[in-house]
């Protein structure tokens, strides 16, 4: 609460999304250059080339208890290119990467479940969230709509960044372009908003 900083370790290639593996190393995603990083008693090294398997920059990460890492992507460079949909990356420990879901519109902000039997991800260009059954080899299957962000409002569309979920189920939702985290039930009913003076772009609960 003093608000002391502190140095972990430098990632080049752009930090994202965090987590851990069972034996306490941490898993971060180097955007860039593609690439997913182990740290491990302040050694730095790679886990995984996702490369061969995504068109643009890495992105946001959720990690299951077994170790097992859902990885989103942007799909395309949104500068100079057209929509167009993705792949979300599966890496299991110690096994070579591989697609688990395909189709998505920027799979951006995911969570697992505390029963570890859901993956509930953001897909930020389709305004909606979906979630997916974990089979037990980490596999996905039996997609649904969990929210379609078009229905909260008529003229209100918030842009969907980090999620996370509290213990009743509900998502809390970051929304850079109205300022604001929402919390949101499956459904999209919204329960409550929370206005920030500045751009939200992830959100995680604590205590």
């Amino acid at each position: 609460m003093s608000g002391n900083l502190e140095v972990i370790v430098e990632i080049p290639g752009q930090p994202s999304g965090l987590g851990w593996l069972p034996d306490n190393s941490m898993l971060i995603i180097s955007m860039i250059d593609q690439k997913l990083m182990k740290l491990k008693d302040k050694e730095l090294s790679i886990e995984a080339d996702l490369s061969k398997l995504v068109h643009f920059h890495c992105n946001d990460m959720v990690v299951a208890e077994n170790g097992n890492a859902y990885i989103g992507n942007f799909g395309f460079n949104h500068e100079v290119e057209e929509l167009k949909p993705t792949n979300l990356i599966l890496v299991r420990p110690g096994e070579e990467p591989c697609i688990a879901a395909e189709d998505l519109f920027f799979p951006n902000g995911a969570i697992i479940t505390p029963d570890n039997k859901t993956l509930i991800i953001g897909e930020t260009w389709a305004a909606r969230i979906t979630a997916f059954d974990i089979e037990p080899d980490g596999s996905l299957s039996n997609r649904k709509v969990w929210a379609e962000l078009s229905t909260i409002k008529e003229g209100y569309l918030p842009v969907l960044d980090g999620i996370c979920l509290d213990e009743e189920g509900a998502v809390w939702m970051a929304s850079p372009t109205t300022n604001e985290v929402i919390r949101i039930a499956e459904g999209a009913e919204v329960i409550e908003t929370i206005k920030v003076d500045t751009n939200a772009y992830a959100c995680m609960l604590g205590g």
